[in-house]
């Protein structure tokens, strides 16, 4: 993130959101309700990548069809460029969508296996009634340049004629059409294999060098989150734990679940010189609130693994490292 852009107003902020689903028994009958997200706030600047890490149920996706509301959250706000989302409906909600886009795990998924590449790009183009055939003809062209794909190759080509680093790079050229300021990403690199992951994240690191674009991107990896994130937020049962720069929150973790979920990576340096947390790492008591313990460096946790007192009373070398 550029020194500019802290000095913006947040492009996205999302404020105490709350998404609930009731859960039925067979017959139909209502067995309870879960609460999949939890009173979450954060901030994206202009020209940010925000991380969303967490385990499988830890409820980063539905966090991120919040923020589109798709659906809408029980409770909160989602103001984008000014606008508070949750109050938009019909025209001008879709208006809104249109300078934030998806792209999704599965990329074979959410591509139509009967279409062709050429009409999969140009398919927002014609949603939104932008330009006539000749004009989609030429930006389809540009946005195949643009993700590394050869238009006169693949143009004619059908997904299931694509490897998938190469239908993914077809969805992230749909997700472009419309000249989008924020990508969500969920999960958009963990089916494909390490080589073409590392391809896909060097185009979402491109793009947003040239073009501006701003990130929410959500991943279980912590390790590959940090390699792509300006700042990476941990989600653990609906709520934030801990937020802070990519990098530090990766060397120097202050939240026991964040420490968890780094030693259970193979080879990791937390992996390898600490064991990992057995149980869960939640309080049992009253529920922390978020705190800041260096600058940029919050979490959600009545005991973290440093001191407050010496956390900011030492470099920031020492936050993170293990009490002795």
């Amino acid at each position: 993130m550029t020194a500019e852009a802290t000095t913006r107003e947040p492009l996205l902020s999302v404020r105490d959101l709350v998404q609930t689903f009731v859960v039925r028994e067979r017959g139909g009958n209502r067995a309870g309700v879960v609460q999949a997200v939890s009173g979450v706030s954060f901030d994206i600047m202009p020209g940010e990548t925000l991380g969303i890490v967490g385990e499988t149920g830890s409820g980063k996706s539905t966090l991120a069809r919040c923020v589109l509301q798709a659906p809408r959250p029980k409770s909160g706000t989602v103001i984008f460029r000014g606008t508070d989302l949750t109050k938009l409906r019909g025209r001008k909600l879709l208006q809104a969508r249109q300078h934030m886009q998806f792209v999704f795990q599965d990329p074979f998924g959410s591509l139509d296996p009967k279409w062709q590449v050429h009409s999969i790009v140009a398919e927002p183009l014609i949603a939104y009634h932008i330009g006539d055939r000749t004009a989609r003809r030429k930006r389809v062209e540009e946005l195949l340049d643009l993700v590394g794909l050869d238009p006169a190759r693949y143009g004619k080509r059908h997904p299931r004629e694509l490897s998938g680093g190469q239908a993914q790079r077809v969805a992230i050229a749909r997700s472009m059409a419309l000249d989008p300021s924020l990508l969500i990403c969920d999960e958009a690199v963990s089916s494909l294999d390490v080589l073409i992951q590392a391809q896909v994240l060097n185009l979402f690191e491109k793009l947003r060098a040239e073009l501006g674009l701003s990130y929410l991107f959500i991943a279980h990896d912590l390790a590959l989150v940090k390699q792509v994130s300006d700042r990476v937020a941990v989600m653990y049962l609906g709520k934030l734990c801990e937020v802070g720069p990519g990098e530090v929150v990766y060397r120097r973790p202050l939240h026991p679940y964040t420490r968890a979920l780094l030693d259970s990576v193979p080879g990791s340096p937390q992996a390898r010189a600490r064991k990992t947390i057995r149980g869960e790492p939640r309080c049992a008591d009253e529920e922390p609130a978020m705190r800041e313990l260096a600058t940029g460096h919050s979490v959600a946790c009545h005991f973290p693994l440093v001191p407050a007192a010496r956390s900011t009373s030492r470099s920031e070398e020492k936050i993170g490292e293990a009490p002795r």
